[in-house]
């Protein structure tokens, strides 16, 4: 047989056939085989696996039939899906790391492709009427012989099921259904081809050395012309991520901060030319989206969201915003108080706007903070951070990290641990992970510095008897000059994150990997874990034993680590203000019938102190939720963040200096967060916690908005 990718025709009977039981793209003791990878190889091993698959399931749908009157449902269904998912997410996975860590390897339009046919393989259980009405059967009959993994995988199976349309049966409502989805993935397609478009199309060049002045010397080799002559010019300006971000905080140039901003947001803008408009566009995906809601028996595609989210419900959501809001709303005012008679002091005698905020913070921070990232990150070495790090994590959890054996990689900066749960054994390993720590501009995805990603290579399966694989891939500054790598705080606090979130998929109990480490976790829960790490690094003791200047040893001095744990606090109540307007914009969006402008100019006006500009058209390049995965649910990341708050506050309720109150805590935390992963409902993991649901007090008071009226 034969399949195509990106034009390329390849015999799926070409790899494997010696070795019909053995994955194409794993070595002897089951690690990837990066050394020898190929992409027409990882295009044939996944072409080979999609198709098995999707016989599978069709194997797994005869069988169901043929046994309906005494079906043996974790024989005949969990256990089979369990030995076809397993195989194909590690392929999986070794495909996504090689897109972001090593571009050589597995090039965009490739991953493109085999991304594509993987969703389109593993849609096939979802839309399985089988499997559905097999496991909601099974589930009516109250089988007391189920245990609670299983009935929570077959409760996953029935709602995955109902949500693609599975209960629908009149022919003609299915074929509306059916037609509904095709025009929404035909208007997202619209939606991101003008985007893209409109991206490609903006730039500005920049011939003046007194504007980067300030920049940042690995910025400047970034926007450089001639690379090899990145500090005389000329400088190019684009829309991607990585440098507008950075060129709103650092251009001195009010003009060209403003063009830049009006640039951005408005791409795709009703105000463009004909071809580039993307309001009728995202429009009518809103409308088919109602549609499709409405189909499916929900009020709107809000309402719908909620199935899959810990919060339950929008009142809920609403009731928790109002309440943030209450509190971030007068503290702005406050803040842009400050900051307009900041830059007035410095020779700004105008109204700050949208496209001055960055840039007036920025300068805000350096003087009131007196933290300066150049100076700053001279104490935070990469080796001396990972050390503490990893003396932390056995601290709290008693899991030990070391470097382990040589094996395959896909560049030579990887490096591979073995991670050992001291419980237990001190010389088997319960789980490995791969980590890729440097920037590589010619060969690794960079969308912007602060992009990495937590990859799962393998997950827990008793059944098919493996053990957690993972590979963490960043964007730090590589080691130069003799020098290692130097972290900004930011960096810190990402690298914190993302081991957070890897320790939830090594550490994980569960048996099936359909619901372990953060597979299925509800997600508005899916961040807990990386917040939660996150905010060990505001404590003191914590900083000390993570630094130290790279070059003399000296600890950072006492006064800097005051300085940094306060940090949080700048610009705070704007910050939250803008994070509660996109999260209640997205989800007003797809609960409220209104046109899109309506909507945002109300919310505006709630949320910021500022006036808003005509042309900011945001939401006609806004992605995330058009054409990614995050329609109705963009406040998810704003709710782990909540959530994680509240569950560090554990610490605060006991004396600082009772370590075996802490350890306790870090016990309870590695028990129900790290261990449950998507086998318990993350509301429940939560209560286990800490007795009760979460509020959002110790948000505020982790960012220094402190309201003492805040109950919810």
């Amino acid at each position: 047989m034969a399949i195509s990718f990106c034009g390329k025709r390849l015999i799926l009977t070409q790899i494997g056939e010696d070795l019909p039981d053995k994955d194409p793209l794993l070595k002897e003791d089951g690690l990837p085989e990066f050394n020898s990878f190929t992409y027409e190889r990882s295009i044939a091993a996944i072409g080979k696996q999609t198709v098995l698959y999707e016989q599978a399931i069709k194997n797994i749908d005869d069988n169901i039939l043929a046994n309906k009157d005494n079906l043996n449902i974790v024989d005949v269904v969990i256990n089979p899906l369990e030995e076809i998912n397993v195989p194909i997410e590690t392929t999986w996975g070794i495909a996504k790391t090689l897109f972001f860590g090593n571009q050589s390897l597995m090039p965009t339009k490739y991953y493109q492709s085999i991304n594509k046919r993987m969703t389109q393989a593993r849609s096939t259980k979802h839309t399985s009427l089988p499997i559905y009405n097999a496991c909601k059967e099974y589930l009516s009959k109250n089988n007391s012989n189920l245990t609670y993994e299983h009935e929570r995988l077959l409760k996953k199976y029935v709602l995955e099921g109902r949500l693609n349309g599975l209960d629908i049966t009149h022919d003609k409502t299915k074929r509306y259904y059916e037609s509904t989805a095709y025009k929404i993935n035909t208007n997202m397609k619209e939606f991101n081809d003008k985007v893209e478009l409109a991206t490609k199309r903006f730039k500005i060049t920049i011939n003046n050395p007194s504007i980067v002045y300030d920049f940042p010397e690995d910025y400047l080799k970034i926007i450089s012309i001639d690379k090899k002559n990145y500090k005389n010019g000329p400088w190019k300006i684009t829309l991607e991520p990585k440098i507008v971000d950075k060129f709103m905080e650092y251009c001195p140039d009010r003009d060209l901060r403003y063009n830049v901003w009006n640039g951005n947001v408005g791409r795709c803008a009703m105000h463009s030319e004909n071809a580039l408009r993307n309001s009728t566009t995202l429009e009518d995906i809103r409308d088919n989206r109602h549609r499709q809601a409405k189909i499916l028996g929900y009020k709107s595609w809000s309402h719908m969201s909620m199935e899959t989210k810990v919060a339950g419900n929008l009142d809920n959501i609403y009731n928790v915003m109002d309440s943030l809001l209450d509190t971030a709303r007068p503290a702005q005012e406050n803040e842009f108080k400050e900051l307009t008679e900041f830059s007035k002091n410095h020779g700004f005698n105008d109204t700050i706007q949208a496209w001055d905020v960055d840039y007036w913070s920025r300068q805000h921070y350096r003087k009131t903070r007196n933290i300066k990232d150049e100076l700053i990150q001279q104490y935070f070495p990469l080796p001396h951070v990972l050390n503490g790090l990893f003396n932390l994590i056995e601290k709290l959890f008693n899991v030990k990290i070391i470097e382990g054996k040589k094996t395959d990689v896909w560049h030579s900066d990887v490096k591979f641990f073995d991670v050992y749960d001291l419980n237990k054994s001190t010389t088997i390993p319960i789980a490995h992970f791969y980590l890729d720590p440097y920037e590589r501009t010619d060969y690794k995805l960079s969308l912007t510095h602060e992009n990495s990603w937590m990859v799962g290579l393998k997950s827990k399966s008793k059944y098919m008897n493996t053990i957690p694989l993972a590979s963490l891939i960043f964007n730090f500054n590589p080691p130069k000059n003799n020098e290692p790598s130097l972290l900004t705080i930011n960096d810190v606090s990402l690298l914190f994150h993302k081991f957070g979130n890897l320790l939830q998929h090594l550490l994980t109990n569960v048996e099936n990997s359909e619901i372990a480490g953060l597979s299925s976790i509800e997600w508005d829960a899916v961040e807990l874990s990386g917040h939660y790490m996150k905010n060990f690094i505001y404590e003191s003791d914590v900083l000390k034993n993570i630094s130290c200047h790279y070059k003399t040893n000296e600890p950072l001095p006492d006064d800097t680590i005051r300085n940094l744990i306060n940090s949080r606090s700048h610009m705070a109540g704007y910050k939250l203000c803008k994070e509660l307007y996109f999260a209640r914009f997205d989800l007003k969006l797809h609960e409220l019938d209104e046109f899109w402008l309506t909507i945002m100019k109300r919310l505006y006006k709630q949320h910021f102190v500022m006036p808003r500009d005509k042309n900011e058209s945001f939401i006609t390049s806004w992605s995330a939720i058009f054409t990614g995965n995050w329609s109705a649910a963009y406040y998810s990341n704003l709710w782990s963040q909540m959530m994680a708050a509240d569950a560090y506050s554990a610490f605060n309720e006991v004396p600082n200096n009772d370590d075996d109150a802490k350890k306790i805590i870090s016990q309870r935390f590695r028990d129900t967060f790290l261990s449950l992963g998507g086998s318990v409902h993350a509301g429940e993991v939560f209560r286990r916690f800490r007795g009760r649901d979460p509020n959002s007090k110790a948000l505020l008071n982790n960012l220094g908005l402190k309201n003492d009226n805040t109950d919810i």
